[in-house]
């Protein structure tokens, strides 16, 4: 009989043969018998948004119905009702798809569906759509339902993009805060003269501390997920991904564009390095989403470095040899340096519920 894999456990937990806490016993089990580097698969942070072209076929089929839906509802002329019986549609259609068939992109698109049918009816119940400017406690409200929503929806059939649609909605919140505190500060950026003032603190505090505590809470959150599923095997991990994802550009836009916006050469100095800390902490926690979002900013921190502002396309072919070289190096060697940084760290709180690394050197 053929040995059994990891991806042998995850298909018994996809398809309800055991339960999550089952497969990661069992994994648990084999990782402290065998190594868990020896027996860990080429991808070492999992990620999938569908097992196979049924899927995609199944959700065009879906799109295609909800398009038909929505044609004949127009025709009803009430966008309560719409919406309503749009969410009411996509729960029952949840039950067979998520809950019996446990498919991971019809899931998603479901999930995405119900997100836009509560936000539509939290606007078309609370807005005053004849007003010229929204009110930011009607935001506020709007998110917040939507929020509790994708809640309730992920305890139900516990999709983990629920969890990245319940953080817009946190977004959302995080927003219509801030433009209550400060109702210029929604639109400040307009006035500053270009998009990023609105994550500058000096430019812009209000929106820039509002979007940064957000991005904090959304970090913080993923690492409740990952946290107890250091193995990544089980749909917690998956739930902290999309989690990272919101948090990462939320944390990185705020801190590397108000350093960036020094004047001088110590706000590129300050940049590179609070990036370099950031690249530190992704390997800790070995997230390379969380790093994903600091790409660009490498990237303009490389072209101040090789002065690409003179139009030198000299200087931006190596700006983009280098910044390519790097990143490409960073994933390949990831297992190996965040090994090395594992070591040089010092024992710290939680730092044994992390991913394992003592084998990867």
């Amino acid at each position: 009989m053929a040995d059994f894999s990891i991806d042998d456990i995850r298909a018994g937990v996809a398809a309800g043969v055991i339960n999550e806490g089952q497969a990661a016993s069992m994994i648990a089990i084999a990782n402290q018998r065998l190594g868990y580097r020896q027996n860990m698969g080429a991808e070492d942070e999992p990620f999938e948004l569908f097992k196979g072209f049924s899927e995609i076929f199944v959700t065009v089929g879906l799109g295609i119905l909800y398009g038909g839906f929505m044609s004949v509802a127009m025709l009803v002329g009430n966008p309560v009702i719409v919406m309503v019986l749009s969410a009411a549609i996509t729960v029952a259609l949840a039950y067979y798809f998520t809950l019996k068939r446990r498919m991971i992109l019809p899931s998603i698109a479901l999930a995405i569906v119900f997100a836009g049918s509560i936000g539509g009816l939290s606007v078309f119940s609370l807005f005053d759509l004849e007003a010229n400017t929204p009110n930011g406690y009607d935001v506020l409200a709007t998110a917040t339902i939507g929020a509790i929503g994708m809640l309730v929806y992920f305890w139900k059939f516990r999709v983990p993009f629920a969890m990245f649609l319940f953080g817009l909605f946190g977004a959302g919140i995080a927003f219509s805060i801030a433009g209550i505190i400060a109702p210029e500060s929604i639109f400040a950026s307009a006035f500053i003269g270009n998009a990023d003032g609105i994550f500058d603190i000096s430019r812009n505090p209000t929106m820039a501390y509002t979007m940064l505590i957000f991005g904090i809470l959304a970090f913080l959150g993923g690492m409740s997920f990952d946290l107890r599923d250091p193995y990544r095997i089980s749909r917690l991990s998956a739930c902290g991904f999309w989690l990272h994802i919101l948090a990462a550009p939320a944390i990185v836009n705020v801190v590397a564009l108000s350093l960036l916006n020094l004047d001088g050469t110590m706000g590129y100095g300050l940049a590179a390095v609070a990036l370099v800390i950031i690249a530190i902490v992704a390997l800790v926690i070995d997230r390379r989403s969380f790093l994903t979002a600091g790409i660009i900013y490498i990237g303009i921190i490389l072209a101040w470095a090789l002065d690409t502002g003179s139009g030198d396309d000299w200087s931006i072919a190596v700006t983009l040899l280098v910044m390519g070289a790097s990143i490409t190096a960073l994933g390949t060697w990831w297992v190996q340096l965040r090994s090395v940084i594992m070591r040089l760290l010092p024992d710290f709180p939680l730092k044994n519920r992390l991913p394992p690394y003592e084998d990867a050197a």
